[in-house]
């Protein structure tokens, strides 16, 4: 029998493929019908009205999202935030205008690495003394 600790209440528990102990799984799944019984009357509601009105955490309405249970189908309103910056989103982890400013990031680390993997914008130089050394031989 495999024993663990619930990553919640930290009671120890038989595992199963829920990886949490009953009392949790009880407490969530309690929690999720208070969330679809509040969207099935209100299906114009945000995530923070859902939240407010059910006490139920918006980091947990998230992820009955992210896993499926709530479907953002007919919800028009209905959506979570950002990871950065929490401007509310339907899809994936960040908005786009955070995917796009952490894309353009990346690129500008990348443009400012030379050919040897080596950061030639920041530090003291000491990589680009060695690599010149280096291509001499």
């Amino acid at each position: 029998m495999n024993l663990d600790n619930c990553p919640r209440c930290g009671k120890l528990y038989a595992k199963n493929l829920r990886d949490l102990c009953p009392a949790c799984i009880k407490d969530l799944d309690q929690q999720y019908e208070l969330c679809a019984t509040y969207l099935r009357e209100n299906r114009g509601a945000t995530i923070y009205e859902v939240s407010e009105s059910t006490e139920v955490s918006i980091a947990q309405i998230t992820r009955f999202i992210r896993e499926g249970r709530i479907s953002l189908m007919d919800m028009p309103n209905m959506g979570y935030p950002c990871e950065m910056c929490t401007n509310t989103i339907r899809e994936g982890n960040l908005c786009e205008s955070c995917r796009s400013r952490l894309t353009k990031d990346i690129n500008k680390l990348n443009l400012n690495t030379d050919r040897h993997g080596y950061n030639t914008k920041q530090g003291n130089g000491a990589y680009q003394s060695v690599d010149r050394h280096r291509d001499k031989y």
